[in-house]
């Protein structure tokens, strides 16, 4: 496998340049969230309601104090830093990426693809181990060079400068970011958005793809009464769970998927209200087995997400996201089987059921963990990082 000088824009072609890019936000706005946190007014519950009604106003005060008072942005932002980052631009629009690489020249590359309501803050865990193996208990042949991109119009990418970027043009993106680095031969790992883009990759580029590897991944009926007929127990019950999801959990989907400009409103301009916006997914998408976020995820690092989104004023560009998969017609249309091997990971608040996950994708590992969430990279980055190097040392 080759890989370019990820410095050097001579290799490319004029208007494609590949730019250092350090994080370095300017004091002006730190202290503009924290007058903006001050001057919250906050709504009160309703006697006896709890999160079943959404984030409880104690909890969100109490965390937006913290965020005010003691989160210390310019800490976190000091360790972003610490790995190589740079910005490219590709089909008009900026795309900001981390450029990891291994120590080991054999290493297999791999991109790795944040969801929603994710960034690159996600991959901070996993970084160390899949890049140095050895210095974390693993095997040499089992390192990999990470990219890790913010996604277009979410993170250090910046807001989307039009309309139609859907998941599909996103693969195409980021196959065009793979081939400006160098790399002939890769694989891409994505959880939630991640785990729609990813699998466009394989079938965008199928020869360049080695290998496809998904958390929490949307598996569809496939609408064949055999297939209904044949699903086991415990396919039903996990379809009948995300049905009552859809019904219960479901409601930012609908609105940013057909109303992301009502709700971009209120996301760029109350950080309480994007905070309140994000946690409720760090509540509800984690382990079942943690009461409140942080018992999943570190405090710290939920709040370093959530001023990504803040400090870049992508989360209405993000929601737009949804719109653009709502209204795509390429997202609903029958679509020829991936070649492309496949692993998919599930854990365990994911409603993956493997006959669905066959008929579009060529399935080729499924693991099935009792710990971690939807966030697998930070509640359980041993568990992804072991089931990723097991997948692609039968690949490579």
């Amino acid at each position: 496998m080759t890989n370019s000088d990820n410095t050097s824009p001579q290799r490319v072609a004029a208007g494609a340049e590949i730019r250092p890019y350090r994080i370095d936000i300017p004091q002006g706005e730190l202290d503009d969230l924290r007058e903006r946190l001050a001057r919250t007014r906050w709504t009160s519950d309703l006697p006896g309601t709890g999160w079943e009604r959404g984030v409880p106003t104690a909890y969100l005060r109490g965390l937006a104090d913290y965020w005010a008072d003691e989160y210390d942005w310019r800490a976190h932002e000091k360790a972003l830093n610490t790995y190589p980052q740079f910005t490219t631009t590709i089909d008009g629009v900026n795309v900001h990426f981390l450029h990891v690489r291994s120590a080991e020249p054999d290493a297999t590359p791999l991109m790795l693809l944040h969801g929603w309501p994710g960034s690159v803050v996600e991959f901070l865990d996993v970084i160390g181990p899949l890049t140095d193996p050895v210095a974390h208990g693993g095997d040499r042949a089992d390192a990999f060079h990470l990219v890790i991109p913010s996604l277009p119009g979410y993170g250090f990418s910046g807001p989307l400068p039009g309309t139609g970027w859907t998941d599909g043009r996103t693969a195409e993106a980021l196959v065009e970011l793979m081939a400006r680095l160098g790399y002939d031969r890769y694989g891409v790992q994505g959880g939630d958005v991640g785990a729609f883009v990813a699998p466009r990759m394989g079938t965008v580029a199928p020869d360049r793809v080695i290998g496809v590897h998904v958390n929490a991944l949307v598996t569809f009926p496939t609408g064949d009464p055999a297939d209904m007929a044949a699903l086991t127990e415990e396919e039903r019950a996990r379809l009948a769970a995300m049905k009552e999801w859809q019904e219960r959990s479901g409601a930012y989907m609908q609105l940013q998927g057909t109303r992301p400009q009502t709700i971009a409103h209120s996301l760029v301009d109350s950080p309480a209200g994007q905070l309140a916006w994000i946690v409720e997914k760090f509540r509800e998408w984690t382990d079942p087995a943690a009461e409140l976020p942080e018992d999943a995820v570190d405090r710290d690092r939920i709040l370093t997400d959530v001023s990504v989104y803040w400090f870049t004023c992508t989360a209405g560009s993000a929601a737009h996201t949804y719109y653009e998969r709502f209204t795509d017609p390429g997202m609903w249309a029958p679509r020829e089987r991936s070649t492309t091997p496949t692993a998919v990971a599930v854990f365990t608040t994911d409603f993956s059921i493997r006959r669905f996950a066959d008929k579009v994708h060529n399935v080729v590992r499924w693991s099935e963990f009792g710990r971690g969430g939807h966030f697998a990279a930070l509640e359980a980055p041993d568990l992804l990082v072991g089931d990723v190097r097991e997948f692609f040392r039968t690949l490579v």
